[in-house]
């Protein structure tokens, strides 16, 4: 599969991209996912091969939130097991389904993540005012429904976790920051145990574009200080715009 270098020289820069939007909008998944598939990989190792370079770049970003005590870990410990299972059945339900039946679920999914980018707007702290029981709850649901969401798919997990963290679960941003890298983590790590018992994983490119992706995260949270998620946007819509194209083609 990997007989030529051409693989890496389009998921390298993708991921290196995918980083460094990461950093600060968030959704770089929405980038590395669809770089593998326009690379040419089958859909499983596409998912599989990013969720092990996507989860280095994530693990990194935990860490640095975990050293300067950004992690509320009571809640976090309660989604990270809710979000482990979730991961676990959700990549062992992306296995079953075949390539085909998986690219036309994208012609669907594609349209509608464009859609969210399109009307998304900056997060903002939670509404407040739930009892706490309420809030860790919602969370536990929460981190369950994307836990599964990202062992079968993935992009956009931490964006989507954090809309769901402050708007349903009332957490203030920096909780529900901290409690999302913590749950993404995890996810990223019980999914790619699936895709390697299962074969589904390329080590060499993974890795490669694993640390093109942490090196686009240090450069970006620098570069988008001022920018922000609008210089973002049009980055994200052109790469859906080329993969939807991609998988359609493939599909006639």
């Amino acid at each position: 599969m990997l007989h030529t270098v051409l693989p890496y020289l389009i998921v390298c820069p993708l991921t290196f991209l995918a980083g460094f939007v990461d950093a600060v909008a968030g959704g770089g998944g929405l980038i590395s996912l669809p770089a593998y598939m326009i690379a040419g990989l089958p859909v499983h190792f596409a998912i599989g091969t990013n969720k092990l370079s996507s989860g280095m770049g994530t693990a990194l970003a935990a860490g640095r939130l975990a050293k300067g005590g950004s992690i509320p870990w009571r809640q976090a410990g309660v989604c990270v097991a809710a979000a482990l299972a979730g991961a676990w059945s959700g990549a062992r339900l992306a296995l079953l389904v075949s390539d085909g039946v998986f690219k036309r679920l994208m012609l669907v999914i594609l349209p509608l993540t464009a859609l969210y980018i399109l009307r998304s707007r900056p997060l903002g702290d939670g509404a407040g005012g739930l009892p706490r029981g309420r809030m860790t709850r919602r969370a536990l649901l929460a981190a369950l429904v994307i836990g599964v969401y990202d062992g079968f798919y993935g992009p956009g997990t931490g964006t989507f976790l954090l809309l769901l963290l402050t708007g349903f679960a009332g957490f203030r941003l920096g909780e529900a920051n901290g409690v999302a890298k913590t749950v993404n983590l995890t996810t990223n790590l019980t999914a790619l145990a699936v895709y390697l018992a299962g074969g589904k994983v390329l080590l060499l490119l993974g890795l490669a574009a694993g640390v093109c992706s942490i090196a686009g995260n240090y450069i970006g949270i620098s570069f988008f200080q001022r920018k922000g998620s609008r210089a973002v946007k049009p980055i994200m819509l052109g790469v859906l715009a080329v993969f939807f194209i991609r998988v359609l083609t493939e599909l006639i």
